[in-house]
């Protein structure tokens, strides 16, 4: 072999070294950028999804604090009736003992809303 044909032999060989390096090169590049943009959809998707789950925690949240809000004025509300019942009952019982007549205090037993009408319903 001559010298001439070694040579070119091995131009030949660096440039195909050459070409195959450019094009791996290439396609790394590529898969990288496509890696990118799949990376940025879902960083995309995710800040999406954050700012969904967000609105429906906070949404939760209200509606919690509405639920204890109402469960607190219910039990107000109760207290206050249970209070003015008592205060029924007792103006009941202060008039049955005040009063001369039996029937009053019958009234009063009979009525459904008193204390002591509950209490033998119950009984029974």
């Amino acid at each position: 072999m001559s010298t001439g044909l070694i040579i070119v032999i091995v131009v030949v060989a660096l440039i195909v070294i050459a070409l195959i390096y450019v094009a791996s090169s290439r396609s790394q590049s590529r898969k990288r950028e496509e890696r990118r943009e799949v990376a940025g959809r879902h960083r995309d998707e995710a800040r999406q999804r954050h700012a969904k789950a967000d609105k429906h925690e906070a949404a939760a949240d209200e509606k919690a604090a509405r639920a204890r809000r109402e469960a607190a004025e219910a039990d107000e509300r109760a207290h206050a009736a249970r209070q003015e019942r008592e205060a029924a009952d007792a103006h009941h019982q202060h008039a049955a003992e005040v009063d001369p007549d039996d029937d009053a205090e019958r009234s009063y037993r009979e009525d459904p809303r008193s204390t002591e009408a509950g209490e033998r319903e119950r009984d029974r």
